[in-house]
């Protein structure tokens, strides 16, 4: 053996270890987050920070970004495929993968929510087909389905035991599950017309193009830092390529958004206190990051001389960074504005010990989320990190050349 193939046989050695590592560490947050859900379920839901009028929190906040990160996956593999055109150096079935695993986790967010799951049955023994959440929860589950059916065809058209053609056909029909799940998902707020921040038509485009900013910029987190660990050979040209489209899809977004803030608050109108909560209100905070990661993301994008892994990975970062506080926007401030007359917020005894150590960091928000509740994301978290790991190790997602080497 050359001493190039023994360098090559170590370092393959140490990232096999390093990896192994990392699925240990994952593995015992998940179990840490299961923990604080036993706790939770034992103690009741009076343990978080929700409470009747404000009765969704962190939980559904992660659940709505998860669902718009799963796109990127989906979109990275299957617009190429369904168009015709060139995709984006052989990172396809990793972004499926990654596409997957979020949607796994955007169920467990909603899983985690509830304070009976043993009764999730019931779901569908007394469904309300006419319902937004009964809509989203069969659209999710099909697009789970057809993602995990993508990837399988995905891997067999590679090992030359699928035919194009279909996989081009499933290629289309998994980019139209992906734009209906987020659709979906944003009538669960937009139709409800007592909110005055979520009753809007805009919602559901606003939701797509969230999710093709998030999704895409986690795609490339993830290669990003694949490629830095020598699992895939990308070339800088395509990760130039997809921060190109990702700065237009933060200028798509930026754009709806403030479509959005100049209909509602235009001289006097009836939302003006919407925007007045956003801009110099409660939510100012998230508003204005989201706003500047926005900028600089189109900077980044768009000035050639910027477009360096290392920034574009920064501006990737605070693309999903802002989407998470777009989302803390949407449903905090969709109960962050009184809509009954006679309407009191509960404090002092009413609220848990747990609940009242982060409460008043909120200042005047109606919702800051308890340590239980932070516990326990950082453990769904966990759990995707494993699932991630866990693929990368076990399934073949290396394109086929480097499969070989």
């Amino acid at each position: 053996m050359s001493d190039n193939d023994k360098l090559t046989a170590e370092n393959s050695a140490s990232r096999s270890k390093g990896q192994l590592i990392a699925i240990i560490i994952a593995a015992a947050v998940a179990i840490a987050g299961i923990a604080l859900w036993g706790f939770q379920l034992g103690g009741g839901m009076v343990n978080t920070n929700m409470r009747n009028l404000d009765a969704w929190g962190l939980y559904l906040i992660m659940f709505m970004l998860f669902v718009g990160l799963s796109a990127g996956g989906l979109i990275i593999s299957s617009v190429p495929k369904a168009l015709g055109i060139s995709g984006f150096g052989g990172i396809a079935k990793v972004a499926i993968w990654v596409s997957i695993v979020c949607t796994v986790l955007a169920v467990a967010f909603v899983v985690v929510d509830l304070g009976g799951p043993a009764r999730v049955w019931h779901l569908f023994a007394y469904a309300n087909l006419s319902s937004p959440l009964m809509w989203d929860i069969i659209v999710l589950t099909i697009y789970l389905l057809i993602s995990i059916v993508y990837l399988w065809a995905t891997l067999r058209a590679e090992n030359g035991k699928g035919s194009a053609s279909s996989l081009r056909i499933l290629s289309v029909i998994a980019l139209f599950a992906a734009i209906m799940v987020h659709t979906v998902t944003a009538w669960i707020f937009g139709l409800q017309n007592a909110h005055e921040f979520w009753y809007t038509a805009l919602l559901g485009p606003w939701f797509v193009s969230s999710a093709l900013l998030s999704g895409l910029a986690l795609v490339l987190v993830v290669v990003v830092a694949l490629r830095s660990f020598g699992y895939l050979k990308v070339q800088a040209d395509y990760i130039t390529k997809m921060a190109r489209l990702l700065g237009i899809f933060t200028t798509v977004d930026l754009y709806f958004f403030a479509c959005d803030l100049l209909t509602s608050g235009f001289p006097g109108a009836h939302g003006a206190d919407v925007v007045a909560m956003l801009t110099s209100g409660p939510l100012e905070v998230f508003f204005w990051f989201e706003v500047l990661a926005g900028v600089v993301t189109m900077v980044i994008a768009f000035v050639p001389t910027l477009r360096r892994v290392s920034l574009i990975t920064l501006a990737a970062v605070l693309s999903i960074l802002g989407i998470f506080c777009k989302r803390v926007q949407l449903l905090v401030g969709g109960f962050q504005l009184e809509n009954l007359s006679y309407a009191a917020l509960p404090t002092g005894p009413s609220l848990t010990d747990a609940g009242q150590s982060l409460a008043g960091l909120g200042g005047s928000l109606v919702y800051v989320p308890a340590p239980l509740e932070i516990g326990i994301v950082l453990g769904v978290l966990g759990l995707g990190a494993f699932l991630l790991l866990m693929g990368l190790r076990m399934l073949p997602l290396k394109p086929a050349t480097e499969q070989k080497q």
